[in-house]
């Protein structure tokens, strides 16, 4: 699934509720299911700046395509991050790069988010494209 698709498929899903409520709910809940993070990224080397929870978040390059894992201390820190990886995961770092976020807009998550947690959404998407733009770089650097 593309980018596209996937941000396409997120608003879709929001859209089956009315309540906001409903949404932070579905939130949570996505908080609930994210994979956990191995311990050893649990530290300030991984930890995104900007957040009002803790949240880390790593990034590997697999078979040409950017795999995110994370965590947070806060279960709907947990679930917006759980939403960014679901996006951008597993797609090349081109694609990252590129992404239109409008799909954020499209769901209204950030005027129903504090401007603490809205920066902090900010923060996890600015921390994935840099991860992307340095898995681009690297692909490019010839072998030694």
């Amino acid at each position: 699934m593309t980018v596209n698709e996937s941000a396409q498929k997120i608003v879709e899903e929001f859209g089956m509720f009315d309540d906001w409520m409903d949404k932070y709910n579905y939130l949570i809940d996505m908080g609930k299911s994210l994979p956990l993070i191995d311990e050893k990224f649990k530290n300030e080397k991984y930890l995104i700046s900007g957040c009002q929870s803790r949240v880390w978040l790593s990034a590997e390059m697999e078979d040409g395509e950017v795999v995110f894992k994370a965590d947070s201390d806060a279960v709907i820190t947990k679930g917006i991050v759980n939403l960014l990886i679901r996006v951008f995961s597993h797609q090349p770092p081109e694609d990252i790069i590129d992404a239109d976020i409008s799909f954020i807009d499209k769901i209204g998550l950030k005027e129903h988010l504090s401007p603490t947690r809205s920066n902090g959404l900010m923060s996890m998407i600015k921390q994935m494209k840099l991860y992307a733009v340095v898995f681009k770089t690297k692909m490019k650097e010839p072998s030694a």
